[in-house]
């Protein structure tokens, strides 16, 4: 994994009335353990900051608790592991990240939602939205209005976070559906302390074993023609218990204000951003006292219908903060309004940005024209806004001073085995012409951005050689699609290989195999050399393509450049007709780099020898070409000023971050450009052979340039 938590979760055995200091997503943890849950899991190639890592580190600590924890395959699998909690009274939680695994978890998610639960079920999502987010811009929201599902989206302080995270369980028992629970990053990382209680076990463990099924009863189930009467118990039952529940309990709360004609409806998770933005007005403090009233909504579905009213009921205008696009509760708090014949005057986007995420400059901005929109009495509304505007004014300064920063795209890490790959993509295609290539979810979708700029669609996780299906039979060359390992057990196998063995297919794929899912943080998966206890899992992507059917596959290593192209033109030349596999397999370099360091310092500590390879390029021979930057793209790769007076063009260079990968001198190699690169080993530990050997060289070397010299005289 790209962290480990081992010293940080010991703080998970802490007990009733101790402190608990930590990060968000240790809180979280802790609350699931206070909370009794029976079962966790959760798809690990899409992680909520950590959350799965932390379940994993701990395991020990849940094995004491008899908590089973399940590392699945992908969303819908975890989703399915709801189900335990349909007829028994377990408690448990699944985890992933937003829209785009909840997109593949909504079948499972559906039809959990149909029959309700007995024991509490949480799903704790991710929200990763706005700019800095690697997903679809779109909101869970939707998922909870279609299902009633009830949705909590906490105010990202630690005594908040694990409330939600307690009263979820007790919400979801008492009203019998299941609830999803929303954290953005920034809660997932904050840090902060709460007063900590005792682990406990479930209703019923892997320590303490259920018995047997209860007497069958088919309203469990989510099938003809009971679904019929499980619609109508989510809107009489389940809807009113849920509400009762929320407003009984106090799950949302209250931030009074003696500004009591206008107030600020906010969704739980922005409440911090609100009162920051608030704070810098002049408008509220460093320690969350506010001077305009808020609502904060802790439980942003389902709304409480009289919590909004009486809030709104003595305002002349409210502020809906409310992130992202469509404007659910905006349109929620307006109909509750104008049931209630309420004429407070309800503003949101226009104030605010229809769509984007809502930056601390947004909120400024949006609650500045708030105010001078609804100008509450005793504020001078036009100062606050002039105040509003001199801070922008201020920042606009210093960028100015500063000048533009220089971009910086997202790229493969330095030495990372997919980047050959496209090498040699672009090497075949110089000589073949333009092929379709179906881009994926992935490290290797960085491949889409320069200099290899190739990917035509990106449809899914897993799903590029499905998205080419209709491509490939209507065009005269035949199509690519590109997916690494965690794609292809995530969904890849299933809606990718066997569609195309099924429908006989004729295309290429190519599966990165780099030993990981990576692009998360290096996650194991079915093919991974060891599983989380050290074991091998004992699958094979090769074994698993040839059961399936497939009899033209190869394996190449990636940083044979060469080798690569001659696979590449032989699967797009072959005349045997159905589908052609490249397995391109490396290990990830940062995995590599971690465990190679730590092996090294091993051996280092013992005196033995130890090697580190790099590469570098001849300033005298370099032509200043660039032709070997364009092809492979390594952020190793630059420029410098050619030493040489005489030539004004810049030559190539390799800079200190080199790991020894030999890509340049491979495209070097396999694109025939130039000799100007070469191969250094620094030897650490030397040995007697090492240094007589290095003393040889430098004398044949002297040798050659002295007689070179006179050659040239």
């Amino acid at each position: 994994m790209e962290r480990s938590f081992k010293k940080e979760v010991q703080s998970l055995r802490l007990g009733d009335g101790e402190t608990f200091h930590g990060e968000g997503i240790l809180a979280v943890t802790k609350a699931l353990l206070q909370s009794g849950v029976s079962y966790v899991g959760g798809y690990q190639g899409a992680p909520v900051s950590h959350l799965l890592d932390v379940l994993i580190d701990a395991e020990d600590i849940m094995a004491e608790l008899g908590v089973h924890l399940e590392t699945c395959s992908n969303e819908a699998s975890a989703a399915a592991m709801l189900g335990a909690s349909i007829n028994y009274p377990l408690r448990g939680a699944v985890t992933w990240k937003s829209i785009v695994g909840t997109n593949v978890a909504a079948d499972a998610l559906s039809n959990l939602s149909s029959p309700g639960v007995i024991g509490g079920a949480m799903i704790i999502l991710g929200e990763d939205y706005g700019e800095g987010a690697s997903v679809i811009q779109e909101r869970s929201y939707a998922y909870a209005l279609k299902s009633s599902m009830w949705l909590l989206d906490p105010r990202p302080d630690l005594p908040s976070i694990v409330r939600t995270v307690e009263m979820g369980f007790e919400l979801s028992e008492a009203s019998h559906a299941p609830v999803m629970l929303e954290l953005r990053i920034r809660a997932c990382h904050a840090t902060g302390e709460f007063s900590a209680k005792d682990n406990r076990k479930g209703i019923a463990s892997g320590l303490d074993k259920l018995a047997g099924p209860p007497r069958f009863n088919y309203n469990r189930l989510s099938h003809p023609p009971v679904i019929y009467s499980q619609e109508k118990l989510k809107v009489d039952e389940r809807l009113p218990a849920a509400r009762a529940f929320i407003r009984e309990h106090k799950l949302n709360e209250i931030i009074p204000g003696d500004l009591a004609d206008v107030g600020i409806i906010v969704m739980g998770g922005l409440t911090n951003s609100v009162l920051r933005a608030l704070e810098r007005m002049g408008l509220a403090d460093v320690f969350g006292t506010s001077r305009v009233p808020l609502l904060v909504l802790n439980v942003v579905y389902p709304l409480v219908p009289e919590e909004i009213r009486e809030f709104c009921a003595t305002k002349r205008a409210v502020l809906v903060v409310e992130e992202g696009s469509p404007d659910y509760i905006e349109q929620a708090v307006n109909v509750e309004l104008r049931r209630g014949d309420i004429q407070t005057k309800v503003l949101g986007k226009g104030a605010l940005p229809n769509a984007g995420e809502y930056t601390s400059d947004v909120l400024l901005e949006g609650l500045a024209a708030f105010v001078q929109a609804a100008s509450p009495a005793g504020v001078d509304a036009d100062g606050v806004a002039a105040k509003a505007r001199s801070l922008f004014a201020h920042k606009a300064k210093a960028a100015a001073a500063l000048g533009p920063l220089p971009p910086r795209p997202p790229a493969f890490c330095t030495g990372c085995p997919e980047r050959p790959v496209f090498s040699a993509l672009k090497l075949m295609q110089r000589e073949l012409g333009p092929a379709h290539i179906s881009a994926d979810i992935g490290c290797h979708s960085f491949g889409t951005l320069p200099p290899f700029s190739m990917g035509n669609t990106i449809l899914g996780y897993g799903m590029s050689l499905a998205s080419a299906a209709a491509v490939g039979p209507n065009m005269d060359k035949r199509s690519i699609a590109i997916m690494g390992d965690g794609g292809f057990w995530h969904n890849g196998l299933i809606t990718g290989v066997a569609s195309n063995l099924f429908n006989k297919g004729d295309g290429v794929l190519i599966v990165m195999q780099n030993g990981y899912t990576s692009a998360t943080g290096q996650q194991y998966m079915p093919s991974s050399l060891t599983n989380r206890d050290g074991a091998a899992p004992g699958m094979d992507i090769e074994k698993t393509l040839r059961s399936m059917g497939v009899t033209w596959l190869r394996k190449v290593r990636t940083y044979g450049v060469a080798n690569m192209v001659k696979t590449l033109k032989e699967a797009m030349r072959s005349a045997e007709h159905g589908l052609k596999v490249i397995i391109a397999d490396g290990e990830c370099m940062l995995a590599r780099q971690r465990r190679v360091r730590a092996e090294d310092a091993v051996k280092l500590e013992r005196g033995e020898r130890v090697t580190r390879t790099r590469y570098g390029v001849d300033d005298e021979i370099c032509t200043g070409d660039h032709s070997c930057i364009r092809l492979s793209g390594c952020p190793s790769l630059t420029v410098k000023p050619s030493p040489d007076p005489l030539r004004t063009d810049p030559v190539a260079n390799v800079i200190d971050s080199c790991v020894g990968c030999g890509l340049c001198g491979e495209v070097a190699h396999a694109a025939v450009l130039c000799p100007s690169f070469y191969r250094a080993e620094i030897v650490r530990n030397t040995t007697m052979w090492d240094r007589t050997l290095f003393r040889l060289r430098q004398k044949v070397i002297g040798w050659l340039g002295g007689y070179a010299g006179e050659v040239s005289a």
